[in-house]
């Protein structure tokens, strides 16, 4: 005790920022502890879920075999061939959704499909059809092993890239980007973005196909680690992975007999197109989180999506089963004169790299990505710091400069969300609410808390079913 005496006050301060405040004026040396009580409603789940003997290794197999899944580009191929999807069939991003309950994004670039496929004559003749289900059907990308950008609407003369996890052989594909602005993926369908798309089939897909088929497998993931070292965060900023792949790739386009001015129109539309390297990211993504799937007491994140209405989780630990709540809409910087009156709520499957640590997770990486998105350097250093709450772990290979080369974080644990009311970070681009607007701007945003809070709910009932180890 009387040691105890002669040392200088200590004091750990849990969550009480006035009580701290009070005794740093004092000159109190104090350690502060980020703590607050559980999600109101989850007390319950959460103590059945934390005490499933399964959960500790199933987690940490989860996150071994993230950190271990490769990505390669491996084909540049159609959709019909790449899924077997015939006309009239179609994909979409997020959560199953109905038309009459699809937002204004997804309907339009649903009408640009069905004009770019031949299977209407208008517009209005699209709707028609689409509002009847008159030989038509669409489905989630994430259930076909995949992902979408935005509206993520692929039909089957839409070309894919083609990846393959050389750890696993599992393979993901992505549509091909098709730049900014007013586009498919965001609800647009007018005649540019048509000609545009018809132009993508004709000729960059085929050339694509060429370089990568005759130049070998590219590795993606290699791309990324490196790019996240150059400023891109992978989400909103892939200027530097772009330019990578490209560098990848012209030798092969020159060398494929193609015309040299399909080929320079190809090197021009990628590399004037800082995104094009997001859908790349994005499958890559995919196969990080395949490979954490369907383990029995995992409650880590494999899939973040969205639909423009729904937002949508799955869990390694509940299979292929979504968990849904409405959308939100994201706050952030707008083009021209848009507004928020005119954004949609969140939209695509792109939320899939914050689901393997990058995006939002990774914007102390890209500090420059503020002035797209909105926010501030500080807040940026402050979100990539905050979202280590809320993974099991670290991924060396994402290594992020600045915060002296630390993982970037990840593996989104269903039970830190709740245990600690932090939110993933996400930031996105904006669709315009009307279908045919196209983008409107770019910001920030969240999932709601209840698809967490309902997944965990369904954990809860798995744990207490499971027989004892």
């Amino acid at each position: 005790m009387t040691d105890l005496l002669r040392e200088e006050p200590r004091v750990v301060s849990a969550g009480v920022d006035l009580f701290a405040a009070a005794l740093t004026a004092q000159a109190v040396p104090v350690t502060t502890v980020d703590w607050r009580p559980p999600v109101a409603g989850t007390e319950d789940d959460l103590a059945r879920v934390l005490a499933d003997p399964r959960r500790p290794d199933a987690n940490a197999l989860a996150l071994s075999r993230m950190l271990a899944a490769g990505a390669e580009l491996v084909d540049v191929r159609p959709a019909r061939e790449v899924l077997g999807l015939e006309p009239g069939q179609f994909l979409h991003a997020g959560p199953p959704i109905t038309w009459e309950r699809a937002s204004g994004p997804l309907r339009g670039a649903l009408i640009g499909a069905m004009l770019f496929e031949g299977l209407a004559s208008s517009p209005s003749s699209a709707e028609a059809l689409l509002a009847a289900g008159d030989g038509v059907e669409w489905s989630p990308c994430h259930d076909r092993g995949g992902v979408g950008p935005m509206a993520g609407v692929v039909s089957p003369s839409m070309w894919l890239f083609e990846l393959r996890d050389p750890a696993t052989d599992t393979t993901a594909w992505c549509s091909l980007n098709e730049g900014l602005g007013a586009v498919l993926r965001y609800g647009a369908y007018g005649p540019d973005v048509l000609e545009r798309l018809r132009w993508m089939a004709s000729v960059l897909g085929p050339l694509l196909q060429a370089a990568v088929r005759r130049g070998g497998p590219v590795d993606v993931k290699a791309i990324v680690a490196q790019m996240v070292q150059m400023g891109d965060e992978g989400h909103n900023r892939n200027r530097a992975g772009t330019l990578m792949l490209l560098r990848d790739l012209l030798p092969a386009l020159i060398d494929s007999g193609a015309p040299s001015s399909d080929v320079a129109a190809v090197a021009s539309f990628v590399g004037g197109n800082d995104h094009f390297f997001l859908n790349l990211v994005m499958p890559a993504g995919k196969l990080e989180t395949a490979a954490a799937a369907d383990l029995p007491g995992c409650t880590v994140v494999t899939a973040m999506a969205r639909n423009g209405t729904d937002f949508g989780l799955q869990i390694s630990g509940t299979g292929g089963r979504w968990f849904t709540a409405p959308a939100n809409t994201p706050a952030g910087l707008y083009l021209g004169a848009y507004g928020p009156d005119d954004a949609n709520p969140d939209i695509g499957d792109s939320a899939i790299t914050e689901t393997i640590g990058l995006g939002g997770f990774a914007m102390a990486a890209a500090p420059a990505i503020v002035r797209f998105v909105g926010g501030s350097v500080p807040d940026a250093l402050a979100t990539s710091r905050l979202m280590y709450e809320i993974t099991v772990g670290e991924n060396p290979a994402y290594a992020i400069p600045i915060l002296e080369f630390r993982g970037a974080p990840t593996g989104i644990d269903v039970t830190l969300v709740a245990r600690t009311g932090v939110l993933p970070q996400i930031n996105t681009g904006i669709a315009g609410r009307v279908a045919g607007t196209g983008q409107v701007g770019a910001g920030l945003v969240q999932p709601p808390m209840d698809c967490f809070t309902s997944a965990l709910s369904a954990l809860s009932a798995l744990a207490a079913a499971a027989p004892p180890l």
